[in-house]
């Protein structure tokens, strides 16, 4: 009848010092992504598993820092292509998965159908709690409102990189079709829909956006467009090729105490996996520099050969 049942198999592995582990998977066109499981030890000796997933083969956002974006994009994933990466997770850490990041390769917003899916199965199925689930987003138009409408209990992360509109445009090319103002006013009507607070991830690229004025600036705008927001600081992580450096601790001190100064609540991502090539997008990069064409697809199945470095 057509019907094939089974899993991706793992292409790829690497495992970082930090006990970081990033799988590629091979998909049944022979398109490479991306998972990352983040294992974190509390000082109980409980382990938290954070796997971090894709919900697509590339990227057509291309924001000027992402290593997914410089390998071109092809296609959404399906719901069981995102579930079966926190399953692979699990059965390399043979450990039950605890938290889900919607913050892999791929644009969450622009595949929105699948990710409900995905999050109704691994909430209803997998078990994993709604609140222990984050979907990041850059910003798309009008998706943040038909998110809001779900009433999900899961945090919505959104990748604001900069306090202006003009910076952000620099950064992040899709801003110009959505405004700073825009995407502010839909986080605030998020949380007046759904009650849940909006995370702000906020990448520190070195004399580009993590000045301390810039971080004051960052504080009036939250401020203006609401109440307790929080913001993830998240020091660039190098990949190969980028004009971007990451910045200095004490930059990223210096960043941090400008916000809480002002009231704003921060955190400053732990970097994890960084000998792992785990910067979104990197390892898949080694080994498929650009996602397969449709035209190429029957070339690649004969040769079995998904290596294109």
């Amino acid at each position: 009848a057509g019907w094939k049942i089974g899993r991706s198999p793992i292409y790829h592995t690497v495992t970082a010092a930090d006990g970081t582990v990033k799988l590629l998977l091979k998909l049944e066109d022979n398109r490479l992504i991306e998972t990352v499981g983040i294992p974190v030890e509390d000082e109980k000796g409980s382990m938290r598993l954070t796997a971090c997933v894709s919900s697509q083969v590339g990227c057509p956002l291309r924001c000027s820092f992402c290593a997914t974006g410089k390998g071109g994009y092809s296609r959404n994933l399906q719901r069981h292509e995102i579930i079966e990466q926190v399953l692979a997770i699990e059965d390399i850490f043979k450990h039950r998965v605890t938290n889900v990041v919607f913050m892999g390769m791929g644009e969450p917003m622009l595949n929105l159908k699948s990710v409900l899916d995905a999050h109704r199965c691994l909430n209803k199925d997998v078990q994993i709690g709604q609140r222990m689930i984050t979907i990041s987003t850059v910003g798309v138009p009008n998706t943040i409102k038909k998110l809001a409408s779900h009433k999900l209990q899961s945090t919505l992360a959104v990748s604001l990189h900069a306090p202006n509109q003009k910076l952000r445009e620099m950064i992040v090319p899709s801003a110009k079709s959505y405004p700073l103002d825009a995407i502010m006013k839909d986080c605030r009507d998020y949380f007046a829909e759904t009650s849940r607070r909006v995370s702000f991830e906020y990448a520190l690229l070195a004399g580009v956006n993590d000045s301390v004025e810039q971080a004051r600036e960052l504080a009036e705008l939250l401020h203006e467009w609401g109440r307790g927001y929080h913001v993830n600081l998240i020091p660039f992580n190098p990949i190969e090729g980028s004009e971007y450096r990451r910045p200095n601790k004490k930059t990223v001190s210096a960043f941090a105490g400008a916000l809480e100064s002002r009231k704003i609540t921060v955190s400053i991502r732990q970097t994890r996996g960084l000998d792992a090539s785990a910067a979104c997008g990197q390892l898949r990069n080694n080994f498929q520099k650009s996602p397969l064409t449709i035209e190429s697809d029957r070339e690649e199945s004969q040769s079995d050969v998904a290596v294109a470095c």
